[in-house]
């Protein structure tokens, strides 16, 4: 698996991650200021219990025990003031901080989503949905984990570097370089470890958006996957797939995580180091006991941030590599924007005119090459033809799902790329061959296609598409709950109920792509009688494989290789005897 995510990528995301902070400026600046003064109250308790232990020697030495006595007890109450101000303020500091992560994750979702309405359908076709999935829900909470931390660990570990390098330095310069000559040893060790583990968390972050992918794919499909006997091969797959990003997690986390007791060991050193010059440094130049014990202190806490950095090094590789296929995804191309001045038809009849259109789904493809038809208003019209001869293609584009490539499409005179998609799509009604429902009662579900129906209005609906009788059947009627997908009723029912849906929306130009495939004889003469009814003064567009459901069309076209080579009404085409009639005798050969 290859790394797709460069370091320049990384740092161009980070940089939109944190412009996305830009409403909280205010609350992140108070936070700053917070945390600084946290750090800076945590900094002087070492001096104080420095001072508190010096005035305790002086009082074991035989001085001026009342006085000592006080001064030890001054000292140990600022010592304990310091370390409660540090806590208080490390509170309200991490409550903003979590504040402000939260709002901008919040935000950021909404960019995701906003991004998915506006992508083109050619996006979705192209791309794995794991994948797509796995970049909205597991990449958006990766950043979301690891961004409270991180901004907290950064200004804190900043903050302590400075302050305590300065209370260093206070006490002693010469024990400041002793106790630092091993930090640079330790952070050129880190460097180069962070720098390869990097690679494995972008391989990581990729692996597990095919390993969803495969996992999504496998799930929709475990029915054909049983039926083929397939399932030791999708075994296989799975197991190649999540062995690839085993290594990587494993690599990169097993890379991140020396990081930490490589600091530790070369800390140590510094402590080692320090223990034996501070000792010759109390003999021979009179440093104090309790200045000795403040450094040490110091120096332990100047180690802390030093192993947050690796620990920070740790998570913004993962967030890096997360947030940069987040913003990735939200860099894609979108639909062509509406126009400014949109137009619609004064009187909406549907009369519907491809004019001389071209069409393909790939630049050096051509489907469609030079389609000019007009279907006039309340026409229905029937759309047949061999598999892949671009039916489908036709109502993409109808719908605006695709532009054409040259020529256009008009709807009552208007060009359709002149029309907002939103009232554009309003005009139609769409009944597939694959079901849509979501988890729901049937209510909700047949409603989806008017929110403001009442009740009597769904009911009535239900009834037209045949579906009242076995809705009342069920447990609870109109108010079933229907589990994800469905699954609780059976495939007809579920086409029923989309059918109704579509009636309920009752638009001025009806597309039935191959609307009654999965009922049976008895209850698609029904639906078709229902949907006639419905259909009436309507323009409808009908994708069907079995002729005999079409006879009564209006027009009929018959495409192939995206051209329409035929087009006339039942007894006209059949009268031709030419591709129409050689596969509507075919099928009635075949069901004979």
């Amino acid at each position: 698996m290859k790394n797709n995510v460069k370091p320049s990528k990384q740092r161009g995301a980070y940089k939109r991650l944190f412009s996305l902070m830009k409403p909280y400026k205010g609350r992140v600046i108070f936070a700053i200021v917070m945390i600084l003064l946290s750090d800076i109250a945590y900094a002087l308790a070492p001096f104080m219990m420095g001072n508190a232990t010096n005035s305790l020697a002086e009082i074991l030495k035989g001085g001026d025990i009342k006085q000592d006595a006080k001064t030890f007890l001054v000292f140990l109450a600022f010592m304990c003031g310091a370390y409660a101000l540090n806590s208080i303020l490390t509170y309200i500091s991490t409550w903003i901080i979590v504040s402000v992560t939260e709002g901008t994750i919040f935000n950021l979702r909404k960019q995701v989503d906003h991004k998915l309405s506006k992508l083109p359908l050619n996006y979705y076709d192209t791309h794995s949905y794991g994948d797509i999935l796995s970049r909205i829900t597991n990449d958006v909470d990766t950043v979301s984990n690891s961004l409270q931390q991180s901004i907290y660990q950064v200004l804190n570990t900043i903050f302590t570097i400075l302050i305590i390098l300065i209370m260093m330095l206070k006490i002693s310069g010469i024990l400041t370089l002793v106790g630092l000559a091993v930090v640079p040893f330790a952070l050129y060790a880190a460097s180069k470890i962070a720098k390869k583990s990097q690679k494995k968390f972008d391989e990581q972050q990729g692996g597990t958006g095919k390993l969803n992918g495969l996992v999504e794919e496998y799930y929709s499909g475990h029915n054909v996957v049983t039926v083929f006997g397939r399932e030791e091969t999708v075994i296989d797959n799975f197991n190649t797939t999540n062995e690839d990003l085993y290594e990587s997690s494993k690599d990169g986390q097993f890379l991140s995580g020396t990081l930490m007791p490589i600091m530790q060991n070369m800390t140590n050193l510094g402590y080692t180091l320090v223990s034996i010059i501070g000792a010759l440094m109390a003999i021979f130049a009179g440093l104090s006991v309790g200045m000795i014990q403040s450094f040490t202190l110091y120096l332990r806490q100047f180690s802390q941030p030093l192993t947050q950095v690796m620990q920070i090094a740790n998570t913004m590789q993962a967030t890096g590599s997360a947030a940069s296929r987040i913003f990735e995804f939200l860099d894609e191309e979108e639909e062509a924007k509406d126009v400014e001045k949109p137009l619609f038809p004064e009187k909406l009849k549907g009369e519907v005119k491809f004019d001389h259109i071209k069409f393909g789904y790939l630049p050096h493809q051509t489907l469609i090459t030079d389609l000019d038809l007009t279907i006039g208003a309340g026409e229905k019209t029937a759309i047949v033809g061999p598999t892949g001869a671009g039916k489908t293609t036709l109502v993409n584009l109808i719908m605006r799902f695709y532009d054409v490539k040259k020529g256009g499409i008009k709807i009552d005179g208007v060009d359709i790329r002149d029309m907002e998609r939103s009232r554009l799509r309003e005009i139609f009604g769409m009944v597939l061959q694959d079901t849509w429902l979501y988890n729901g009662t049937i209510r909700e579900n047949i409603r989806y296609g008017k929110l403001d129906a009442t009740d009597e209005e769904v009911e009535q609906a239900a009834k037209k598409a045949r579906a009242d009788a076995f809705i009342r059947a069920l447990p609870g009627g109109y108010d079933f709950v229907l589990h994800e997908g469905a699954s609780n009723i059976a495939q007809g029912q579920r086409q029923l109920l989309t059918i109704a849906r579509a009636m309920l929306n009752n638009p001025p130009i009806m597309i039935l792509d191959e609307a009654t495939s999965s009922v049976d004889t008895r209850t698609e003469v029904m639906i078709q009688e229902a949907m006639n009814e419905m259909m009436k003064g309507k323009t409808s567009f009908i994708i069907a494989h079995r002729l005999s459901t079409i006879k009564d069309a209006e027009n009929i076209l018959y495409m192939q290789d995206g051209d329409i080579l035929e087009v006339g009404n039942h007894e006209e085409l059949m009268a031709k005897d030419g591709l129409y009639a050689k596969l509507y005798n075919s099928q009635f050969s075949d069901n004979n």
